[in-house]
């Protein structure tokens, strides 16, 4: 059985640890292993794990297995994080996504990351229908994301779950511009 729960301050270091672990599953294939290590060190190390949970403007959800320690369950052992979701309730800092983004208040979803292991089994889509919740309890009437042009898998999951493209940016990774699109949803 999965459990989704928001994420406390005593979390950054699983957070860290599952960054490791997942980041990669979304970068375009010539993605270098030194930008995917800069992007882990600057971006989703530990202490960046800190800085955000102690930011009232952002909520981490975590989907993990529930029961007790030690005990197993469908997808691994009870308390392994198996992927989670960043919200960002603030206006757009890009300002390709702020153009293309038109649904207002908004909630950026910055970040959907879960381990292989866990595609095709539901664990994405109880994620995201979590986050998604969460943003609308907030008070956002839309959400956007950003999304590489290259990542097919994400994309249709996210159309799936009612995401639709309204634009295009950049994002850094190491010292390569990727192509994003955005993607735009009411709630």
């Amino acid at each position: 059985m999965i459990e989704i729960r928001t994420a406390t301050a005593t979390d950054a270091a699983a957070l860290a640890e599952l960054a490791v672990a997942t980041f990669a599953l979304a970068c375009p294939p010539h993605t270098s292993a030194e930008a995917i290590a800069a992007f882990l060190r600057d971006v989703l190390a530990e202490g960046n794990f800190d800085a955000y949970l102690a930011d009232p403007d952002r909520l981490i959800l975590v989907a993990e297995v529930a029961g007790e320690a030690g005990e197993a369950g469908a997808a691994g052992a009870a308390g392994v994080m198996l992927g989670y979701t960043m919200l960002v309730f603030a206006e757009p800092a890009d300002d390709d996504a702020r153009a293309a983004a038109t649904i207002r208040p908004t909630a950026e979803l910055s970040k959907c990351y879960l381990r292989a292991e866990t595609h095709g089994r539901g664990v994405a889509a109880a994620l995201m229908n979590a986050t998604l919740d969460a943003a609308r309890a907030r008070g956002a009437a839309g959400s956007w994301l950003g999304v590489n042009q290259e990542n097919a898998r994400a994309i249709r999951f996210y159309e799936k779950n009612g995401f639709v493209t309204v634009g295009e940016k950049r994002f850094l990774v190491g010292e390569r511009y990727e192509d994003d699109f955005v993607l735009e949803r009411a709630l």
